[in-house]
């Protein structure tokens, strides 16, 4: 194998595992908006769970955060919860911020 070739399977490697860390990220992020938006919704145990299971999978479905912001917006819209949309996504930046710090934590 050359030089060219290990340089280019590292590369490969290193996109893989950066993607990986970006989707466990974003899930941890979801899941941690979900827990917050449950809690805004009077939800609590099992149902806060199953909330934010359906914000990760909706991620999954169509990553981006547009949909799961809209989603939580319009539910809590829906439950008279009328939390402003720019709120919501600062949520999600700190949440962000959070989901990074305790994955980078697990990886040590």
């Amino acid at each position: 194998m050359t030089t060219f070739d290990e340089r280019e399977r590292n590369f490969e490697n290193k996109f893989k595992n950066d993607e990986e860390l970006r989707f466990k990220v974003a899930a941890r992020r979801d899941r941690l908006l979900g827990l917050w938006a449950a809690q805004q919704l009077g939800k609590s145990g099992a149902d806060a769970e199953a909330y934010a299971r359906d914000l990760v999978a909706i991620d999954v479905d169509k990553p981006g955060d547009g949909e799961v912001l809209e989603k939580v917006g319009t539910d809590l819209r829906a439950a008279g919860k009328p939390i402003a949309d720019h709120t919501v996504r600062a949520r999600m930046l700190e949440f962000l911020d959070t989901a990074k710090k305790q994955i980078m934590t697990e990886l040590r």
